[in-house]
């Protein structure tokens, strides 16, 4: 290279260092005018509550009741969630209509309601029916046990 060449080189990393550094500086001074306290309290309140029926903690605000309506059946909630893994044995789970299930009913279903609500190697807690009452997914284990041969 020649002595031109680096200069023009050295010129334009400390033009860029400068750059850096000043765009550091203004940001700095805007963010410092901007981060009180309780100015990220406010950002970060809470935006409102949940407030469930019976749930006196609320004051006056009129609570909703936990329902989303009429409950589903068994087979409801197997077709809509359980037969995603179930119909096919995915990673394990026990097949619907196999021996697999006649095995399980030795448990019972007290056992098994409580091992589908906290979940069971790959299978997630509530196999990820978050929306299922403790009722619907016996339902949809007393489903499945039924169609065992």
């Amino acid at each position: 290279m020649t002595n031109e060449a680096v200069t023009v080189n050295l010129t334009l990393k400390i033009a860029s260092i400068a750059s850096v550094l000043s765009l550091s500086l203004l940001l700095s001074l805007n963010t410092n005018a901007t981060t009180s306290e309780d100015k990220i309290i406010e950002r970060i309140k809470p935006v409102g509550q949940v407030c469930l029926e019976g749930d006196d903690s609320c004051g006056s605000a009129s609570a909703i009741a936990a329902t989303s309506g009429p409950a589903r059946s068994g087979e409801e909630v197997y077709t809509s969630k359980c037969g995603l893994c179930h119909a096919a044995g995915v990673s394990g789970a026990p097949k619907f209509g196999t021996a697999d299930w006649a095995e399980r009913r030795a448990k019972g279903i007290d056992e098994l309601l409580a091992t589908a609500i906290k979940g069971i190697n790959a299978m997630p807690a509530k196999g990820l029916c978050t929306d299922c009452t403790d009722d619907e997914l016996k339902g949809a284990i007393e489903h499945m046990l039924n169609s065992a041969p």
